[in-house]
């Protein structure tokens, strides 16, 4: 790789880096354990279902 030559890796996602360390205090807070446990409680209930019938 030349020298002069920019990769962009590190420039192109720094406005990334700078819009997900912003945290807005209106936004909806939820536990991850509470969205994995929705989703473990979602494919019990998509098993069950698909048992039954």
């Amino acid at each position: 790789m030349d020298r002069g030559q920019n990769t962009g890796g590190l420039m192109s996602s720094a406005g990334l880096v700078r819009y997900f360390d912003s945290e807005d205090s209106n936004a909806i807070r939820i536990d991850p354990k509470t969205v994995i446990a929705f989703g473990v409680m979602l494919g019990v209930l998509i098993q069950l279902l698909t048992f039954v019938s």
